[in-house]
């Protein structure tokens, strides 16, 4: 059995456990690397692992049923964990686990953590904390797919990707923030050249640089912000 080494409780998730359940897990948690494009979750098959990134972007994405069409519904980053129905009880992925942006973190196998579980209700109790604030993320993304604009979805999404990311550069393409936002390429040009304009990014080759976090905010017109609080207020609480 492998033991993790160094700090795993880089993963927010792993610092929020009470030392009991931490020590419970740490001796099934393995390192891993995340590359790009690799699917850590399969939708309709049955979950293998759970990660924990320490860097990195996991993109959940949801496809309809004849595979021709994609939404990406939630990020997952250092804040937090994959595996989410593993934690619900059940076995299958209902979304594509698929890395975004390459990086590394700790990995436990499935059916550990079920048992693991079982064995503390005050650990479940932790991880479920978890799952409620990736399914407020999942909400919102909703409400500002429904109801926002590019531009605003975009500052979004950029917000959620800083959120996640050291520095301020984001090594991000045109061609992928479309794909992520579901629109075209020629409407994310159109909207990061308005935020380049207010002074808020700057766009280099490959990257984007946030400048203006705060105006961002304010051009994310309200779709950001209510996850990422619940996010904060839910990682803070131990179990009793």
């Amino acid at each position: 059995m492998f033991v993790a080494t160094g700090n795993v409780r880089r993963n927010r998730v792993l610092a929020s456990l009470a030392a009991d359940d931490f020590a419970l897990l740490q001796q099934y948690l393995q390192p891993t690397g995340l590359k790009v494009r690799q699917c850590v979750e399969v939708v309709n098959r049955e979950i293998d692992a759970v990660y924990f990134p320490y860097t990195g972007i996991i993109s959940m994405i949801v496809h309809s049923n004849n595979r021709q069409h994609q939404s990406e519904v939630g990020l997952i980053g250092h804040e937090g964990m994959t595996g989410l129905p593993v934690v619900l009880g059940t076995e299958r992925a209902y979304c594509c686990g698929c890395v975004q942006v390459e990086g590394d973190g700790v990995c436990v196998p499935a059916h550990s953590l079920r048992k693991l579980m079982q064995a503390s209700s005050s650990l479940r109790l932790s991880l479920l904390r978890y799952v409620h604030a990736f399914v407020m993320q999942t909400i919102h993304t909703a409400l500002a797919n429904a109801r926002g604009k590019v531009e605003q979805r975009l500052a979004r999404w950029l917000l959620m990707a800083h959120d996640r990311l050291p520095g301020d550069d984001l090594r991000l393409t045109h061609e992928f923030l479309a794909l992520m936002l579901g629109v075209r390429r020629a409407g994310v040009t159109i909207a990061l050249h308005q935020l380049q304009s207010a002074g808020q990014i700057t766009i280099t080759r490959g990257a984007i640089v946030i400048v203006d976090r705060l105006g961002l905010e304010q051009s994310a017109g309200g779709f950001y912000g209510v996850p990422e609080r619940e996010l904060e207020h839910l990682l803070e609480l131990r179990a009793p």
